[in-house]
């Protein structure tokens, strides 16, 4: 225990730094829904469906294996405004829920305490168009970390109508979706931080956007990991989407992608909207699944560092307090009374204000500390 302290003064000894580490995460298509599908069952081990219907899990592994890891969750919901709400014949009370409960987390409440909408823009206070039938991209902490880095965010999706499992042709006409604004035209009014608008434009053949150019579709609120993507990715533009005529998505009731309107029928072609409100929550998941060419995207680890610098100037701890610095109440380190005082520092201590050591530093070697010398050791905590 120290006999002498020495206060450090906030304004100079003090600093306190952020540091923000980035690391790239690509999630392909044939992780998501291509990798471990059983093709004698058409199911895949690394996406697990629960009972209560409101979400489907991906892994990057099966996930009854113990190395598996969580990726991202899917799921769908539709606004009890939305023009097909009444339409909707399969679980829709719990579309209902699921869209206000993700809305009112994500966007919050106004004035009269009602849920606030997803906007397509982003500014809530001007109207606008909203978005009332979506799906969502829960991303896992373990890949987000953080936060999404601002303008990173990627993903890619098959616009082939008609949906088969030859990856060659359901991709082989694609549309990109992008914060590409995001790192300097984001948003601060959301409870969960901070979300940017996500950006739909040609990525791959023809392009299947009704012109060659950005169209908002969605939202990503980067603190979060959530994506809300627009139904409107998935329609054709006489259904309110952005699709082309030519190229409206049509999901196949075959193969890996079965999900019929009824029991007895796998051999329909829909578009999204009829899907949404025909299908369950988990066979409107699997159909997005295998539209998804590609993610990609950096996360970011926040490192909050405060350095202290301990400085000992020439007049100060040239003697130590240690029982084993004296020997017959002589000093150890002289050996005449007019030889300078000679201490060694090995420790640095940091103590709150009633003297509690709180933090102790260790040096690589002793240093030799005499009335001629000065030093300033840095002392960093990170957090």
């Amino acid at each position: 225990m120290a006999d002498f302290y020495k206060s450090l003064d906030n304004s100079r000894d003090v600093v306190n730094t952020r540091t923000l580490l980035h690391e790239a995460i690509p999630l392909t298509g044939s992780i998501v829904s291509g990798t471990y599908v059983v093709h004698s069952t058409n199911t895949a081990e690394n996406i697990k469906n629960y009972s209560h219907g409101m979400f489907t899990s991906i892994y990057d592994y099966p996930y009854l294996s113990s190395s598996a890891n969580h990726i991202f969750d899917i799921t769908v919901g539709v606004s009890p405004q939305s023009g097909i709400y009444s339409s909707v014949t399969t679980q829709q009370s719990k579309k209902k829920n699921i869209y206000n409960q993700m809305a009112q987390v994500l966007m919050g409440y106004d004035h009269t305490g009602s849920i606030l909408q997803f906007d397509e823009d982003g500014n809530v206070l001007a109207g606008g168009n909203k978005i009332k039938e979506c799906f969502f991209l829960n991303f896992s902490r373990l890949l987000v970390k953080d936060e999404i880095k601002k303008g990173s965010f990627e993903l890619e999706l098959g616009t082939v109508p008609v949906h088969t499992l030859e990856g060659n042709q359901t991709f082989g006409t694609r549309i990109k979706i992008t914060d590409y604004s995001g790192s300097d035209g984001y948003f601060v009014n959301s409870p969960v931080g901070e979300y940017g608008v996500l950006y739909a434009t040609g990525s791959e053949g023809k392009n299947g956007l009704k012109a060659n150019q950005y169209f908002a579709c969605g939202l990503l609120f980067y603190q979060a990991g959530i994506a809300v993507l627009s139904g409107s990715v998935f329609n054709d533009e006489n259904l309110g989407g952005i699709l082309s005529g030519s190229e409206a998505i049509t999901p196949s009731h075959t193969g890996l992608n079965a999900m019929s309107m009824s029991a007895d029928d796998n051999s329909v072609n829909d578009n999204f909207t009829a899907i949404l409100t025909g299908s369950e929550v988990s066979g409107a998941a699997s159909n997005i699944l295998n539209r998804i060419y590609n993610i990609q995207f950096n996360n970011t680890v926040e490192l909050n560092s405060t350095i202290y610098y301990c400085r000992a100037n020439h007049n100060e701890f040239n003697y130590s307090t240690n029982p084993t610095y004296l020997s017959g109440s002589k000093i150890r380190v002289k050996t005449t009374s007019t030889d300078t005082p000679v201490s060694y520092i090995t420790t640095v201590g940091l103590y709150n204000d009633n003297n509690e050591l709180m933090g102790v530093g260790k040096l690589s070697e002793p240093l030799k500390k005499t009335p001629d010398t000065e030093f300033t050791i840095r002392a960093r905590l990170d957090y």
